[in-house]
């Protein structure tokens, strides 16, 4: 078993063993801003499984966001019963929300890819993997994050499914 699988290892048992550890991390992270780029992914053996190279170029931000629903704003336009509900889904993963949070910090960077990198009560955090787009300009697009070609986009956008069934899954949306 190489390295990396023992690292996975240590991770999963973070509601167990590393409670503690777990717990002191998550409130030092609530006292950060909401993107904070870090020196080193928390979890190095996913930041690699999606493609993090510890090389020049590669930068990984931590993204904090709200969970749950989307407070709408108030219905101005008068108490008509469509407009009468206080929160809406957003129709985007809490994911894919803190990858373009990320993209917009960093306007110089695309978005690789992201992993989820812990929550409590009422936040989740994703550490999200950048790269210098003037380096690396023919790997990626433009954009990516906003227009839903990274992993977590893809996957609001519907596109996980193959085969027989998900032809009318593949068209703009």
């Amino acid at each position: 078993m190489g390295m990396y699988k023992y690292v996975q290892q240590t991770f999963q048992a973070e509601y167990h063993e590393r409670a503690t550890l777990y717990r002191a991390r998550l409130s030092k992270w609530k006292d950060e801003d909401a993107v904070v780029r870090v020196e080193r992914p928390t979890n190095i053996a996913r930041a690699r499984t999606l493609g993090y190279k510890a090389k020049e170029g590669y930068v990984v931000a931590r993204v904090r966001v709200g969970r749950g629903n989307r407070k709408r704003p108030h219905p101005w336009g008068g108490r008509k019963p469509g407009k009468n509900y206080a929160y809406t889904s957003p129709g985007k993963s809490l994911q894919a929300i803190a990858e373009e949070r990320a993209a917009r910090r960093y306007p110089n960077l695309e978005v690789l890819n992201s992993y989820w990198a812990g929550e409590d009560g009422q936040r989740k955090y994703f550490e999200i993997i950048l790269l210098d787009a003037a380096k690396y300009d023919g790997k990626l697009g433009k954009g990516r994050a906003y227009r839903g070609l990274t992993s977590a986009g893809k996957r609001h956008r519907g596109l996980r499914g193959k085969g027989n069934g998900s032809e009318n899954m593949r068209v703009s949306r």
